[in-house]
C-alpha cells in the first residue's frame, strides 16, 4: 500500500467535501454507465479486484482487473440531487439509487471522508482485503475504531473478528470491505 498516495487522498477528501451516492444497475453493463456518466461530466468510482483467468489455447493464468460487484456503481453529486435525478432518468440504462428510507425520495448521501476512506480500501493492490455483501456486514459485529498507527493510518470503521484475525470493515450502501489490521493499532472511535 502506497502511503503517501493514501494519505494523500485522505487529504483531499477534506478539501472536496461534495457526497456521493450508491447507485444499483439493473443490468451488467458497467462499462457503457461509466461512459454515459463521463459524458454528463460526473465523476464515479467501481470498485476492482485482480482475478486469475486462463489464457485460452495455453496453459498459463494471467491476472485480470474486474469489479467487485457488477450491479453497483458509485457517483459524486455534482449537482443539486433534482438535477441528479434528471440526468439518472434520462440515461440509456435503468438504475436505482439508494435511499435513506425505503419508500422515500431523498438519496442515501455518503460524505465525501467516508468515500475516500472507502476508494482507499478498496485498492486492488491490497492483498489482505475481503469484500462482503450489505447484509453480511450489517451482521457483524464490532466497535467503531480509528486506526492509529502503521500503513492505514487515519482510516476508520468498524473492528470485527473473523477466523481469529482482526479487519477494519467499512460500510457503504450496497456491500461492504474488510482490511486485516493489528488490534492493537486501533483506538476507540468517540464519535
Amino acid at each position: 500500500m502506497d502511503n503517501e498516495k493514501d494519505r494523500t487522498l485522505l487529504q483531499s477528501a477534506a478539501q472536496d467535501d461534495r457526497p456521493w451516492y450508491a447507485v444499483r444497475l439493473f443490468g451488467t453493463r458497467q462499462g457503457a454507465v461509466g461512459d454515459y456518466l463521463k459524458e454528463q461530466g460526473v465523476d464515479f468510482f467501481v470498485p476492482m479486484h485482480y482475478v486469475d483467468q486462463e489464457v485460452k489455447g495455453a496453459n498459463k493464468v494471467r491476472r485480470v482487473l474486474k469489479p467487485v460487484v457488477t450491479n453497483l456503481i458509485f457517483i459524486k453529486k455534482q449537482k443539486e440531487q433534482k438535477e441528479m435525478r434528471a440526468m439518472l432518468m434520462a440515461s440509456p440504462y435503468k438504475m436505482s439509487v439508494y435511499k435513506k428510507e425505503r419508500f422515500g425520495a431523498d438519496y442515501y448521501e455518503i460524505s465525501a471522508r467516508e468515500m475516500h476512506e472507502f476508494q482507499v480500501m478498496c485498492n486492488p493492490e491490497i492483498e489482505l482485503r475481503k469484500y462482503v455483501s450489505e447484509q453480511e456486514a450489517k451482521l457483524k459485529q464490532g466497535a467503531r475504531v480509528i486506526v492509529k498507527y502503521g500503513p492505514l493510518k487515519g482510516l476508520s470503521g468498524r473492528l470485527v473478528r473473523q477466523s481469529k484475525k482482526y479487519f477494519l470493515l467499512k460500510e457503504v450502501p450496497g456491500m461492504g470491505v474488510m482490511l486485516k489490521v493489528s488490534r492493537w493499532c486501533c483506538v476507540a472511535d468517540d464519535h
